[in-house]
């Protein structure tokens, strides 16, 4: 009977690996953002060089930046998953090391989460308001808002759970 507890453990233990596939498929999704990113940035050129400036190009920039914090999570998700649920990343000594690579927890990483899609859901916030004169409806404005606040609670929530949990002894 030890025998095939130890069999279903190793097997148990090995399906890890069955994550690896998500997270080469989220460094792919990565590409698609960058691809994304281009486009729009090369949509942008020409409205900056040959046209006034107005709401249009803030709007493209917002979106930019947008894209690039979508890009940064889902880089911290493969990295923090990865070494999390999977295996470490064997990269200690290299000289490009992000410092926070190898300190991220799960916890840490639903903090990060959260703060990124409140971040995210700011700028999507802000690109209503310069927008606003486009004929936003009011229902549509105080949904955003909503959302929004509710997304910051859920933050500050998460954030104070964090450190509740972690004044309790385990």
């Amino acid at each position: 009977m030890k025998a095939l507890e130890h069999i279903l453990e190793v097997f148990m233990f090995n399906s890890r690996w069955l994550l690896a596939p998500f997270y080469v498929g989220l460094i792919l999704a990565i590409g698609l953002l960058m691809v994304t990113f281009f486009k729009e940035f090369l949509h942008l050129v020409p409205i900056s060089l040959f046209h006034e400036p107005g709401p249009e190009i803030v709007l493209g920039i917002l979106s930019l930046i947008d894209l690039v914090l979508v890009a940064n999570l889902m880089l911290i998700i493969v990295f923090a998953g990865y070494e999390n649920f999977v295996s470490r990343i064997d990269v200690a000594d290299h000289k490009d090391r992000p410092e926070w690579m190898g300190k991220v927890g799960f916890t840490d990483l639903k903090i990060k989460l959260i703060g990124s899609i409140v971040a995210i859901s700011g700028i999507e916030l802000l690109k209503l308001f310069v927008n606003v004169s486009e004929g936003v409806s009011q229902q549509e404005l105080i949904w955003k808002v909503s959302i929004h606040i509710t997304l910051v609670v859920s933050g500050v929530l998460f954030a104070l759970m964090d450190r509740i949990g972690g004044k309790t002894p385990h």
